[in-house]
């Protein structure tokens, strides 16, 4: 109990103390470039909980949804089939640690040329993008599941499916997660990325025009709620985690303990 209340205090605190620290700085109205506190409340609410939620947030939102769904769901078949053969993953290794090495934002252009300025474009560049985490961790994980269990459960004669549900996947579980993690604060840069070229709507298009407008304390809003859907995220993927790797926290604890 103690420990849930010191790590609320740390989650309430620091934003606390960081907003005081804005405001004192401000005290004299601010800088044109950094509005008060108080502006950018102003500015955030009359944005984002007016017609812009519905015609701007929302579908970013779905777009983000539809991508990271897609990435994590790709990076993790793709990266147990690879990880289960040892030709194959020497085969594409190359190949794999080519696109790893691009870096997704100047492929935007590109796109645009290939597929069109629409939400395909922008989901594309998020899963090919961010799929990469997800995928070279599973296929980690998948490597590094422990032989001599492998073996036993070959010679009992599981099928694949049951090693992958009940040996492989709890195995590769924790690498997988972290590899998510990751691909999740990809996901939302690309997002942003994606939606600042040739865009009519979305967060980073509404981020773009307000700066073009010199609209400054309505730019900032849209940072901020950028930081806010990054939080969301962060706090889901822990409850998730909490969730799924609930035994391997507990085996952790049991070894410290020890």
């Amino acid at each position: 109990m103690a420990k849930q209340l010191a790590n609320i205090g740390f989650f309430i605190g620091l934003p606390a103390v960081l907003l005081f620290l804005w405001w004192a700085a401000t005290l004299d109205g601010g800088s044109f470039y950094v509005p008060t506190p108080s502006r950018l409340g102003d500015a955030f609410a009359s944005v984002w909980l007016g017609d812009r939620f519905v015609t701007d947030l929302l579908p970013s939102l779905a777009r983000l949804t539809i991508g990271l769904v897609l990435t994590i769901v790709a990076g993790i078949l793709l990266g147990f089939l690879i990880g289960s053969y040892s030709w194959l993953r020497k085969t594409l290794e190359p190949l794999l640690d080519f696109f790893r090495a691009i870096p997704p934002p100047v492929l935007i252009p590109v796109l645009q040329l290939v597929i069109g300025i629409n939400d395909q474009m922008r989901i594309f560049a998020i899963v090919f993008g961010a799929i990469w985490p997800v995928l070279l961790n599973t296929v980690d994980g998948v490597r590094s599941a422990d032989q001599v269990l492998n073996e036993t459960s070959r010679t009992f004669h599981l099928s694949r499916w049951q090693r992958i549900v009940y040996f492989i996947g709890p195995s590769a579980s924790p690498q997988i997660m972290t590899g998510v993690r990751q691909s999740l604060s990809i996901g939302l840069i690309l997002l942003v990325i994606s939606e600042m070229f040739g865009a009519s709507d979305g967060i980073g298009f509404t981020v773009i025009l307000f700066q073009r407008s010199f609209k400054i304390p309505e730019m900032w809003s849209g940072i901020l709620m950028l930081g806010l859907i990054g939080i969301a995220l962060s706090t889901l993927t822990k409850i998730v985690e909490g969730r799924v790797l609930r035994w391997y926290h507990g085996l952790k604890e049991v070894q410290h303990a020890s």
